[in-house]
């Protein structure tokens, strides 16, 4: 009797992801289960070793004689866990992804592994190797003791002590060494700890909640007290303090002997919300994200997995934290896009929650100011309990909103980015000592180089974009493949004529209000500042301990953020976002300001905003103005109904990528037929095909993008289809012209 395995291998495409059966020898046959991260050898003649992860065991009296044996396999702790195990086989059924490729998103890098070669045979090795320390602690009683022996015995009196804490205190490691040697000592090793977030006072407790925060716990904690799993929307006012019910649910949970989630949908987020979770809970929140190093998130992810953290916080990926007694998982800011991955696995957050919610029983509770479209609906036909709060945790009004019609401003010569009516207002807040918040979601100097004579506008000859210019690194940038030119050209390469650089970004707006303002201490925050270790804890604390007097960003600064001494939000450049393509351009625009705006007048100081604009009649923006989220929702609902948009289908967007133009498009075009071919054939498939077309941005880093949208219904018998037309797409061997994703972006609510 044979043990055999299916094994998911690493680096297979769409096209031919499959289980591939091995034979487990005898040596391994122990060690190799369901979840086991495994090497085999792939490919045909002297195979290489290829990362894999079992998915099935099997016994065989007489397994086929060509079957090629497992060759390593990890140790047990990196075997996943049965529910990590059914999120693979669910990101690889919706996602279209491949089985590894749902393995890698689940697990974080550090605690993957791969390929060596050790003594002539392929061996696994972690990515990276275990941060260790020394722990000691009291053997047995010494028969004599040195002054340094009696010193150790009493350092280690109140418990273990590591290696680092002792030489501290001027024990040297040779005694240490002689200690346990002698027997007297116990040395063991554990992971070395990380002190991440640590600016912070604990509190032990929570603050007292307002009547209206305690009728939203009450209504949501009733939802943890049955065996059943629960889904809520919490919509509530900016500044109406969702997050102290959050800490109430978490401290619930805890409680009840369950564990807690967390997601905010930015890193810049983070920072606020894990210091409010240790002021409360302290040592018991992990951290999830990915600006925290290799290292630091494998050790935090051990100390989860291990029970050693029972609260986790972290950004998208977070939801897949090996947490095993969820109580309540909460999701804020729930209309981010940011909860969407835009690599494979290309999973929707608030799915995988969904899908977690419901094996642990758990409360699954989403939080915006201004929710999703889609989740406000659910919630309005009750397939969502919703708890509103409607007011102000102070009871504060909400800040004071005027339009700036930019028309004016050019006509009056104030060409410049800040208006006049702006400068005024910031001038008014530097001299009361109060500061202000400056959204602007376009980053760089100028953002087009254009020629005064034939108008060519400078791109990246690898992409279809125009280059952005930076000045602080005197270079013309590509904000999609990271390509630049320098230095900037001031002759334009195709006729001669005069460069000419025109609009505007962060660094070119900083740099006009300190001249504006030569006193005023200005923080710039966008991708280009916050890219170097921990810099956004760092400007966020600094500007919280009024160190800055005006914020400048992008859109990492227009929510979740709370700030006592901000009374000033200024809107710049939203027009971009107004007249933008896509279904959801409308809600990105009122998402946004009437996220920003709300970050004024939170404490016992009034706020008030200003939205530049070259269109202040326009209805979306006055209604974000009074942050109406009913009145626009009701508008949204009506234009998303008539012309067929979720919540009522779903739209999968089918990507094509190649190296040359033609044929991608030929490959696209055929995708489509194949599409409607085999929709012929399926009755019970609702679907409409729009396009294919080329994407907004055509080229990327050389490669022609296109796309076919598709509104359909997200089920079982659409995916079936579409594994169909996959399946043909790669046998009439279009795959070598244009390789094929695809991308779901809501879930069919007909």
């Amino acid at each position: 009797m044979a043990i055999t395995a299916q094994v998911a291998v690493a680096g297979a495409t769409i096209h031919f992801d499959k289980l591939y059966t091995y034979l487990v020898p005898d040596v391994l046959s122990e060690r190799v289960q369901i979840g086991s991260m495994v090497l085999v050898p792939f490919g045909r003649g002297s195979a290489k070793a290829r990362m894999g992860v079992v998915l099935a065991v099997d016994c065989q009296e007489q397994p086929d004689k060509r079957l090629k044996a497992i060759y390593d396999v990890a140790p047990e702790e990196a075997r996943l866990s049965p529910e990590l195990l059914e999120l693979v086989h669910e990101l690889r059924e919706k996602t279209f992804c491949t089985y590894y490729e749902a393995v890698k998103a689940v697990i974080p890098y550090g605690a993957q592994y791969k390929a060596v070669n050790e003594g002539g045979k392929p061996r696994l090795q972690k990515q990276i190797v275990r941060h260790t320390e020394n722990v000691y602690q009291r053997g047995a009683v010494p028969s004599k003791w040195t002054s340094k022996q009696r010193a150790v015995w009493d350092a280690l009196e109140q418990g273990p002590l590591t290696q680092t804490q002792l030489l501290e205190i001027g024990i040297s490691k040779n005694v240490l060494d002689r200690m346990c040697a002698q027997g007297t000592l116990i040395r063991t090793q554990r992971d070395r700890t990380l002190s991440l977030y640590e600016h912070y006072t604990a509190s032990g407790e929570t603050p007292a909640l307002s009547p209206a925060q305690q009728k939203a716990f009450v209504q949501l904690a009733s939802f943890m007290d049955d065996e059943n799993p629960h889904a809520a929307l919490l919509h509530g006012v900016t500044s109406s303090g969702k997050t102290l019910v959050f800490l109430k649910l978490i401290e619930k949970a805890i409680a009840q002997g369950k564990q807690a989630l967390v997601l905010v949908p930015e890193i810049s987020l983070t920072p606020q919300m894990i210091y409010r979770l240790k002021t409360a809970f302290g040592s018991r929140v992990a951290v999830q994200h990915s600006a925290l190093s290799n290292t630091e998130r494998l050790l935090q992810w051990r100390e989860i997995q291990t029970g050693g953290a029972d609260i986790v916080v972290g950004t998208r990926s977070a939801i897949f934290a090996p947490l095993s007694r969820i109580g309540v998982i909460i999701i804020d800011e729930e209309q981010e896009h940011t909860y969407h991955s835009e690599n494979a696995p290309r999973f929707l957050a608030h799915d995988i929650a969904k899908r977690r919610a419901v094996t642990h029983r758990a409360l699954l509770l989403l939080a915006s100011a201004t929710p999703s479209i889609e989740s406000y609906h659910a919630a309005c036909a009750g397939r969502y309990h919703l708890v509103e709060l409607t007011e102000r945790y102070n009871r504060m009004p909400l800040p004071d909103v005027a339009m700036v019609d930019m028309r004016e401003e050019l006509a009056q010569g104030n060409s410049g980015a800040i208006s006049n009516r702006l400068a005024q207002e910031l001038q008014r807040n530097l001299d009361c000592g109060e500061q202000s918040i400056l959204l602007l979601n376009r980053r760089g100097y100028k953002t087009v180089g254009m020629c005064t004579a034939c108008g060519e506008v400078i791109k990246c000859d690898a992409c279809s974009v125009p280059m952005v210019y930076h000045k602080a690194d005197h270079k013309l940038l590509c904000h999609y493949c990271g390509k630049s030119i320098s230095p900037v050209p001031e002759i334009c390469p195709t006729c001669g004529g005069k460069m000419k650089y025109t609009g505007f970004g962060t660094q070119r707006v900083e740099e006009e209000l300190k001249e504006r303002f030569p006193r005023a201490r200005v923080l710039r925050m966008d991708l280009d500042s916050t890219s170097g270790k921990n810099a956004h804890e760092t400007m966020l604390r600094r500007f919280a301990n009024g160190e800055y007097d005006i914020m400048l960003g992008t859109q990492m600064v227009a929510k979740g953020l709370d700030f006592e001494k901000v009374t000033l939000v200024g809107v710049l450049g939203i027009d971009q976002l107004l007249f933008a393509q896509g279904f959801r351009a409308f809600e990105n625009v009122f998402s946004l300001i009437t996220q920003v705006v709300g970050r004024g007048g939170r404490s016992d100081r009034p706020g008030r905003a200003l939205i530049q604009t070259v269109d202040p009649q326009h209805p979306v923006l006055k209604l974000a103005a009074c942050q109406d989220y009913r009145s626009f929702y009701d508008q949204e609902i009506q234009f998303r109904k008539l012309n067929l948009y979720p919540p009522f289908c779903a739209i999968c967007m089918v990507g094509f990528s190649g190296a040359e133009d033609e044929k991608v498009m030929r490959a696209a075009y055929e995708f489509a037929q194949l599409v409607q071919k085999n929709a012929r054939r399926m009755t019970n498939v609702p679907l409409r095909v729009l396009g294919p077309a080329p994407m907004n941005v055509a080229m990327v880093n050389h490669h022609y993008r296109y796309k076919l949208t598709l509104k359909c219904r997200n089920d079982t018998a659409f995916r079936k289809l579409m594994r169909a037309v996959l399946d043909a797409y790669n046998e009439k061997g279009l795959a070598s012209q244009a390789s094929v994703y695809l991308d779901f972006y809501s879930d069919a609510d007909i």
